[in-house]
């Protein structure tokens, strides 16, 4: 069995490999690059471990989708129960609630500019 951990960046699953040397932290060497910046940066601004910053722009974003899913989730919970067991009807159900969950999983935070 293969043990798995994220990416100290993007949060993206990396496999952890037994053997010599440090763990691997990043999935790749523009994360590990990112992750140092944005380290630098954070101590020139002075902020805590748990602090960050981040654009209005990329917040909204992640509000927007997350408002997209919470709305789809309160219809297909809404959809199953008015639904009789008809196949093609549940396969809509699920499709609506995976094409509002996939902008979430698929959302990379982007690169300071």
């Amino acid at each position: 069995m293969t043990k798995m951990h994220h990416c100290g960046w993007c949060r993206r699953p990396v496999e952890l490999r037994g053997g010599r040397g440090r763990p691997k932290r990043f999935c790749s060497q523009r994360c590990r690059q990112w992750n140092w910046v944005a380290q630098n940066r954070a101590n020139e601004l002075e902020l805590g471990e748990g602090e960050l910053v981040m654009a209005r722009r990329e917040l909204d974003m992640l509000h927007d989708a997350l408002y997209v899913l919470a709305c789809a989730v309160d219809d297909t919970e809404r959809d199953l129960v008015e639904t009789k067991d008809d196949p093609r009807e549940l396969r809509r159900i699920v499709q609506w609630l995976l094409d509002s969950a996939r902008p979430l999983r698929d959302y990379e935070v982007s690169a300071p500019s």
